[in-house]
């Protein structure tokens, strides 16, 4: 039992080793922290070490970096001239249309807005009976291809705003599923070229 007691006291570091240990770990670290963190990170570099060894440079590339605009090709110019300025400005004059269509049962038909990238129109459509519809755009010479903005399944009307984000035409397509004729009414208010039936 004696010597049990005797070999843990033996094993245990003493306070002052212990002391000792924590003092060199201190200095350790306030040498990195002196030569390497603060001039890779912070651009400090008290000793020239940091220098020395190219670690002030890592502090110098990164200002650039954050400095350069960050180009979102998603956003147009115009998109980005509205969010920057909340006043938007046309030489084309106000323009207020209304075009009614009647589509037969199991028939579609389509009114569109001419329109140049940023145009802007708010527009109201009611059906007498429920309707199908797909609001897209197309470039101009797109053949077949088309975005879509907005689709509904048998619905009676719609109203909203509308901005180009990008020159063509602009509308609506709706489509009849039910066995009774329904005639669709559409109200524009905005700018853009002209508003027709296809």
């Amino acid at each position: 039992m004696h010597d049990i007691t005797h070999r843990n006291r033996a094993e245990s570091p003493s306070s002052k080793t212990l002391f000792k240990a924590t003092a060199i770990a201190m200095v350790v670290g306030a040498s990195l922290l002196v030569t390497t963190v603060l001039p890779a990170e912070y651009g400090i570099d008290p000793t020239g070490v940091g220098g020395y060894l190219g670690l002030t440079q890592l502090n110098a590339i990164a200002p650039q970096e954050a400095a350069e605009p960050v180009e979102d090709p998603m956003i147009s110019d115009a998109q980005l001239a509205s969010l920057l300025n909340p006043v938007w400005k046309s030489s084309a004059p106000l323009r207020n249309d209304t075009l009614t269509i009647t589509l037969g049962p199991n028939e579609g038909a389509e009114i569109k807005a001419q329109m140049q990238e940023g145009d802007r129109f708010m527009f109201k459509w009611e059906a007498q009976g429920p309707v199908n519809f797909d609001m897209h755009g197309e470039r101009p010479n797109a053949g077949d291809e088309f975005t879509s903005y907005w689709v509904g399944r048998n619905k009676t009307n719609a109203n909203g705003a509308f901005q180009a984000p990008f020159e063509g035409v602009h509308g609506w397509y709706w489509h009849n599923g039910g066995n009774q004729p329904v005639t669709v009414t559409v109200t524009t208010t905005g700018f853009y070229e002209k508003l027709y039936k296809l």
